[in-house]
């Protein structure tokens, strides 16, 4: 299992090139965690990176990463995306994930034909102390999916530090966890002030400041806390 430093880990360019296509959507995916360019060739698959992008456990991730050789196949098998980890509290490294994305339907219609190829993935991650996994849109397409889409506008907006100090005041003066608009409540005194601070609560929740279960839809109200005061 490969255990060394992330940056010991071999880094891999992108092994196959994405052509445009007119038929299907593709596109290049900016984030900061990708080694290399992100390209992506279908919805499901930009919607795998925005996950990644959002996950505290995720390192980096590099996109057509390597080519398997496959028999009878020459030009082999690419998988999508291969995924490194931080370190966790312990300092233990998860082993990378090389993954496929497709739909769920498209596994069960084509599983004689991806069979060789997944086989063949499975045998050259194992070699390499890494995992092969497959995501479908049932992995993918989640309300913690739902939830990131939304926060993703509010990543660069630019809260004043007072009104952030005030979210986190109002935070620290509860027992618990509170709501969104508990915690808005206990900050502001006017309808205007709370229009001024919950856009201050999406970009903390965005950039990592503050959590929230993340699997549950957010409605009207969202439990809020600190990362380091976890439930």
């Amino acid at each position: 299992m490969d255990s060394s430093p992330a940056h010991h880990r071999p880094r891999h360019m992108p092994v196959r090139r994405i052509p445009k296509n007119h038929i299907h959507v593709t596109g290049r995916h900016a984030s900061a965690k990708a080694q290399g360019h992100a390209d992506f060739e279908s919805p499901l698959e930009w919607e795998y990176l925005i996950l990644l992008d959002f996950d505290p456990r995720v390192e980096r991730y590099e996109v057509q990463p390597v080519r398997v050789p496959v028999s009878g196949v020459p030009r082999g098998y690419v998988p999508d995306v291969l995924v490194h980890f931080c370190p966790d509290a312990s300092g233990h490294v998860a082993p990378s994930e090389l993954t496929e994305i497709k739909t769920a339907e498209d596994y069960r219609a084509n599983e004689a034909l991806y069979a060789p190829k997944f086989a063949a993935a499975e045998q050259f991650a194992n070699e390499r102390g890494w995992r092969f996994v497959r995501k479908s849109d049932k992995d993918i397409r989640t309300a913690r999916l739902q939830n990131i889409k939304f926060l993703r506008s509010f990543l660069h907006h630019s809260p004043l530090p007072h009104l952030v100090e005030q979210v986190f005041l109002a935070l620290g003066a509860s027992r618990g966890r509170r709501s969104s608009s508990q915690t808005l409540a206990a900050a502001c005194a006017t309808d205007q002030e709370r229009a001024e601070l919950l856009p201050v609560i999406w970009h903390l929740l965005a950039t990592g400041q503050l959590d929230t279960h993340w699997d549950s839809p957010f409605g009207a109200d969202v439990a809020l806390w600190r990362p380091a005061e976890a439930p």
